[in-house]
């Protein structure tokens, strides 16, 4: 019994770092996916991430009282999802395979998106210790999302109704500055670290990333990609006082600024690279061949709108 789920990537569109600290993040999933297949085995699972999954799906199952086949299972993972640079692979790959091994264990039974987020933000939890929640809706959910996190308990998910516009998406690209050396709790940690020492001056940044982070939602409502643009300029300002910009990133944002306006999406990086850039390029017709010329890797970036599914 063959089964299969896949979960997008997400990108911050602003709102990184600051949703940590109870503050919006505008999200969009986009068409890079990660896919999950679930078949019998006849041994269980040695790899040890898949066999916190397995037990905590099982654990879900009993908890709900949800009677289930407790079968062992193989897992096989593909994506083309870019590991470690910020787009969300570890919770697409939660997502996915939280969605796989339901359907697996309990086949006919009808999930909600509501109960698989949950479930995958614990898995997360379990690799990540302090995840925001907000790469692991993206990757249930699919298209635009204001997400914020009051507390521990109340999660405020808004799925927007609308998408990016077409005059701002098309010019929208993700640019690979590199694997950052720090892992997102790294960065996460480093944050905090400077929010004990000068906590003033750091909640000041993060209340200026959420009035960044309103009005991009405002500039995609009115399809305006001058205010679009000035948003992305502005929160890479903050980004960078925050210190998580890398030198190597902000030379990268810098050096294509004939171009048009980037910021990194993610937690960052500081010794190497910084993960992906999102960058819009204006109406430059001929920017794919500049980013070649420049021997920088690139995605075009392409809305999801369903978030994870079902393969046939």
């Amino acid at each position: 019994m063959k089964i299969s789920f896949s979960a997008p990537a997400k990108v911050i569109l602003s709102g990184e770092h600051a949703v940590v600290y109870g503050k919006p993040a505008f999200v969009s999933a986009v068409q890079l996916y990660l896919t999950c297949t679930v078949d019998k085995a006849s041994a269980e699972i040695k790899d040890e991430k898949f066999r916190h999954i397995t037990d905590a799906v099982r654990e879900y199952l009993r908890s709900h009282n949800i009677s289930f086949t407790d079968e062992p299972a193989s897992i096989r993972i593909s994506s083309t999802i870019p590991v470690g640079r910020g787009l969300g692979s570890s919770a697409a790959l939660s997502v996915a395979t939280v969605s796989a091994l339901l359907a697996y264990y309990a086949p006919g039974e009808e999930f909600t998106k509501e109960s698989v987020n949950s479930l995958a933000y614990k898995v997360e939890k379990m690799f990540h210790k302090n995840p925001s929640g907000v790469d692991n809706s993206a990757a249930t959910f699919g298209g635009l999302l204001y997400y914020r996190k009051e507390f521990e308990f109340l999660k405020c998910i808004s799925a927007l109704t609308f998408k990016i516009p077409a005059p701002i998406e098309q010019n929208l690209y993700l640019i690979d500055t590199g694997k950052p050396k720090e892992s997102t709790a790294d960065m996460v940690n480093h944050v905090g670290t400077m929010y004990n020492q000068d906590t003033a001056r750091i909640e000041n940044i993060m209340n200026k990333i959420e009035k960044t982070t309103r009005r991009m939602v405002v500039a995609i409502i009115k399809e305006d990609p001058v205010f679009f643009n000035t948003c992305i300029s502005d929160n890479h300002d903050l980004l960078m006082e925050l210190g998580v910009v890398s030198p190597k990133a902000a030379a990268i944002i810098n050096d294509l600024k004939p171009y048009g306006v980037g910021k990194i999406t993610g937690a960052g990086g500081i010794k190497n690279g910084s993960g992906f850039i999102l960058f819009s390029c204006g109406n430059k017709k001929d920017f794919e061949e500049i980013l070649k010329q420049k021997n920088l890797k690139f995605i075009k970036f392409k809305q999801d709108y369903t978030g994870f599914k079902a393969n046939q």
